[in-house]
């Protein structure tokens, strides 16, 4: 059996970090981080990540500008962004989905099987069987 690829999700949420990995867990070797600044402390030690699916509202830094640093210290880890927001309020807060190059923006809530499609997805990019 192959070994299981590893992704990270970020959110300060328990409970949304708990469903993040439960549904992940069966596919992926999941890394669960409740804060954006660990997030980036621990790639630093385990950079070995294809993809970090990130929430966007957290109190120390938004997810955008958490995988707006992420692209420009690993731009080979696929990132991807879960929010309650529309694209326009995003652009109205300032935030810039380009500057991180999210690959995908899934809106909160969304079911498991949308999750588990976009992770494949990604994965399938970071080994280079798809552009985004």
């Amino acid at each position: 059996m192959p070994e299981k690829l590893k992704i990270m999700v970020v959110d300060d949420e328990k409970d949304n970090l708990d469903l993040l990995y439960r549904t992940f867990r069966r596919t992926f070797k999941v890394l669960k981080v409740d804060s954006p600044a660990i997030a980036l402390e621990m790639l630093t030690q385990d950079s070995d990540v294809v993809a970090v699916v990130s929430d966007q509202s957290m109190p120390e830094m938004s997810g955008i500008q958490l995988l707006s640093k992420i692209k420009h210290q690993y731009p080979r880890i696929v990132r991807i962004l879960l929010t309650g927001y529309s694209d326009e309020q995003l652009v109205e807060a300032g935030e810039d989905l380009n500057s991180a190059e999210v690959f995908r923006c899934v809106s909160k809530p969304c079911q498991p099987e949308i999750l588990q499609s976009v992770l494949q997805q990604a994965v399938e990019v970071y080994q280079g069987g798809i552009d985004n």
